[in-house]
């Protein structure tokens, strides 16, 4: 935990102290805006024009304002931040600025706790689940093949997937940056990649999944969780042909399927494998 707090404010003290002497200059005289020092990290960039990525940059508003209506106005969705620091200390999302305060803003910690010195959010998620937005099927299935629970429907809409996350405590998954930026939303990730594999990939690496993995417990169709059947259990829902040479068996109460680990379970096997190697 010393180590987080050091990568948090070591990289800031020096611009810190330059930022907040230009500011106090710039708002000398009657004018009603007051100028505040901002630096994002991480992913959160990816919400900055270029000419504010991985810097500090000024920004005036007319006060009083709070931590969040400022992130609001810059464009930072709130479900992306886990931490805040202004001027080195840990502030909440309703902190009342100063004019020259130097306000650091840093992603979603998912892979360390940070709940001791965190206020921007009561607790950290650290028990993952998914609700996915209509554009990221073939994430779910993938994520669904790891074990994860994940809804998912492609017909689904911004208003279901917030109240699904809201009330079941799912981390939203989506390409919509629009929908992360809603008030309602509280954990919600915008997935970089394009390409499925990738997409996946950095999911895992986000919230550092390895250890979670949990292989062929849910359904990749529909997400409800796998029971083992014996084989004379399921006689009559599978070929006598598959039932001669397999004899490990999956079924899906929800889709009223049975699955096995054949020669697409093998395939399925060593795209996992290669992930966490």
């Amino acid at each position: 935990m010393l180590y987080t707090l050091s990568f948090c404010t070591k990289e800031s003290n020096k611009d810190q102290k330059v930022f907040q002497k230009k500011a106090a200059h710039k708002t000398q005289g009657k004018n009603i805006k007051k100028e505040f020092t901002f630096r994002f990290y991480a992913e959160l960039n990816d919400f900055l024009s270029p000419e504010r990525k991985q810097k500090p940059f000024l920004q005036a508003f007319k006060t009083p304002i709070s931590v969040r209506e400022t992130l609001e106005s810059i464009g930072i969705p709130l479900s992306e931040v886990d931490m805040i620091l202004v001027n080195e200390k840990a502030v909440d999302f309703e902190h009342q600025l100063r004019e020259g305060d130097f306000i650091s803003v840093y992603p979603v910690f998912e892979s360390l706790d940070i709940t001791p010195v965190t206020k921007a959010r009561k607790t950290p998620l650290r028990d993952p689940c998914f609700v996915l937005d209509a554009h990221l099927g073939k994430l779910a299935k993938y994520l669904r093949m790891l074990g994860f629970d994940t809804l998912y429907r492609p017909d689904i809409d911004d208003d279901e997937i917030i109240s699904v996350s809201k009330k079941e405590k799912r981390i939203i998954l989506t390409r919509d940056k629009l929908l992360l930026k809603s008030k309602e939303v509280s954990h919600g990730y915008f997935v970089r990649a394009i390409d499925k594999h990738e997409q996946l990939n950095e999911v895992i690496k986000k919230f550092d999944l390895y250890s979670k993995f949990n292989s062929f417990t849910r359904c990749m169709t529909c997400n409800a969780e796998l029971i083992p059947k014996k084989k004379e259990e399921i006689a009559g829902k599978i070929n006598p042909e598959t039932a001669q040479f397999f004899n490990e068996f999956y079924y899906c109460p929800h889709c009223d399927k049975v699955f096995w680990k054949g020669s697409h379970f093998e395939r399925m096997e060593k795209q996992i494998l290669s992930l966490i190697t």
